[in-house]
This record gives C-alpha cells, structure tokens and sequence, in this order.
C-alpha cells in the first residue's frame, strides 16, 4: 500500500467491522464510547447491571448500527459466563473489550465500610481480569500480527493523583484504578504474544449523571483545578478509543493515556481541605 494510503485518516483511524463489546455502557462514558463505535461501523454489545437501562441505552443506539445489550453483573461468575456467550455467539470473535464498569464509594475514613472497599475492589479489579481472561479466546480468534485485538481498561485520573475537590474521600476508588492501571500494563505483558494489546484510559471529569451532583456543587472548583479550565468534551473520550481500536494505536500497548486536561498533574488553585 503507497505511503499516501498507509496516511491516510480513513485507514489509520478505521474500526469499521470490528466487534467490540463495551461493559458499563448503558450509561455515561460506557454510552458515548459504545456510540462513537457504532457511528464508525463497529458492531457493539453493551452491558450492564440494569435491564432497564439496558433497554434504553440499546433503544439510542440501535439507530446507529449492530448493537445488542445484555443485563448482567461483571462481579457474578455466572453473569460473566452468559456475556463471554453471548460474545461467542453473537460474533464468533472479539475486536476489542471495553472495561468500563465501575463502582465507587465515598466516606470519612472512620466510617469506610469493609463492605464499600471490597465492592469497589471487586468491580474495579477483580471483575477486569476475570472477564479479560475469559475473553482472551474471542479476543485471540480475531487477532492478528498487523491488527491485534485490544483490551481498553477505563481507569481514571484518581488512579493517578489524590482526588480531593469532591471532598469526600474515595479510597477504595482510587487505590482501584491504580491497581487497574497496573494490571493492564501486567495483562500487557503476558498476552502480547497472542496479538493483543492492553491499554488504559485515565479519564477526568465529564458530564454524565454520575457526575450531575458534582458538578451541581463542586464545577468551579474542578475547573480552577484543571490547566484547560474546563471539563472533558463526549468526542475527547471517543477519539482516544477510536485511536487505541483502530491500526493508529496498533503499536501503543502497556500504557495509561490520561484524558483530563491535565488535572492529575495540576496543584490546582484552592487549599481544598477548606
């Protein structure tokens, strides 16, 4: 193929007709990642916790292409079982995975429930692995040297820095997504000679409804402590997806891309232990 085609951004940024499955995606950025790959020829399955949402979600995005969506728990066994079938039946093969969903709880340290850390820990963590090595033969049958399959990890910038604007400490959250970002340069090692790649992705804020109360009290205060002054735009997440997906980010394997205007490395302005 000449250089001029090789360049070109429709080769470069292609995921059209890959399969991709997107956990968390009923909702927030699990929602606009999986329509951002279904507007760019993607065949998705989303899942999620809530039937409900669920329903919805694929009601949106079925306008858009080939989606399906499944009701299931990442942190049941069983419910694992059904999605890596569904995966299996729906496409025979898996282009990329998507482990966006999450948990999070916020507390004072002396009242941090044992309950709340093992929650999120299980959603954030456990749950990762274990679907990723359930999926590593749907992931393997649509692997290639030129194209390998990828895992995309959503992490977050807390994993990175010590989030403090909200005010309420999430400590298993962030210890989480730092040992989410971890394991994916870990599962990056060990999968690579199976033509898979692992990535993450640190997000900062965005609006969606998990962030509604947040931003309703504390906007000002993430926007002074973030370098751009501004929170994250839908198309800043999707384009770091489509990058990680398509033959453009086929050499990026091991990392954790922040996309947070630069808030995980900001001081920020404020003492915001006031």
């Amino acid at each position: 193929m000449p250089d001029s085609e090789n360049y070109a951004v429709e080769q470069l940024f292609s995921v059209a007709g890959k399969t991709a499955l997107v956990t968390g995606g009923s909702s927030g950025l699990g929602l606009i990642m999986a329509k951002g790959l279904l507007l760019n020829g993607a065949s998705v399955i989303i899942a999620s916790r809530s039937q409900e949402k669920c329903d919805l979600a694929l009601k949106e995005l079925e306008q858009y292409g080939d989606c399906a969506a499944i009701a299931i728990d990442v942190t049941d066994e069983s419910g694992r079982e059904k999605l890596v079938n569904l995966v299996d039946q729906k496409f025979g093969k898996l282009s990329i995975l998507i482990n966006n969903a999450g948990a999070n709880w916020g507390a004072a340290l002396e009242d941090y429930p044992d309950s709340g850390f093992a929650k999120v820990m299980d959603t954030n963590v456990n749950a990762v692995f274990s679907l990723t090595r359930d999926l590593v033969p749907c992931l393997e049958k649509a692997a290639s040297a030129d194209d390998p399959s990828r895992v995309i990890n959503i992490g977050s910038m807390d994993g990175i820095h010590v989030p403090i604007v909200q005010r309420v400490p999430t400590f298993a959250y962030s210890a989480s997504k730092a040992a989410l970002h971890h394991l994916t340069r870990s599962l990056a090692v060990d999968i690579a000679h199976k033509h898979i790649t692992v990535n993450a992705i640190a997000p900062g804020f965005f609006e969606s409804r998990m962030t509604d109360y947040i931003f309703e009290h504390y906007k000002q205060d993430i926007e002074d402590d973030c370098p751009l002054h501004r929170v994250g735009k839908p198309e800043e997440i999707v384009g770091i997806v489509i990058y990680l997906a398509s033959r453009a980010g086929a050499y990026t394997n091991g990392t954790v891309i922040p996309v947070d205007g630069g808030t995980s490395i900001s001081k920020g302005k404020r003492d915001w232990t006031q």
